[in-house]
């Protein structure tokens, strides 16, 4: 995959490939301040997802930061900043 920002689509479709989606919850909602732990999602599956994400963004993001990122779009701001400018500009 070409390096570009991932999208709250793109971690969603992520999420439900690595880790399942919990019934009581609507990743197609408004998740993007909503708590991991609140959504179902513990420190296991994020790094699991963190994986992937990797993988398809070619962004490989610390334990660390990973376990600070608690919402999506924390995790998304992350994944974004550690794309390389020169990447995203030819990706544009």
């Amino acid at each position: 995959m070409t390096a570009r920002e991932l999208t709250i689509a793109d971690l969603t479709r992520i999420l439900r490939e690595c880790a399942g989606e919990d019934e009581g919850v609507d990743l197609d909602g408004n998740i993007l301040d909503t708590l991991f732990a609140d959504l179902g999602y513990d420190s296991l599956a994020l790094l699991e997802a963190s994986s992937s994400i990797e993988r398809e963004a070619g962004v490989k993001l610390s334990d660390d930061a990973v376990s600070e990122a608690r919402t999506p779009r924390l995790l998304l701001a992350a994944v974004n900043a550690g794309i390389p400018a020169t990447a995203s500009a030819s990706a544009a």
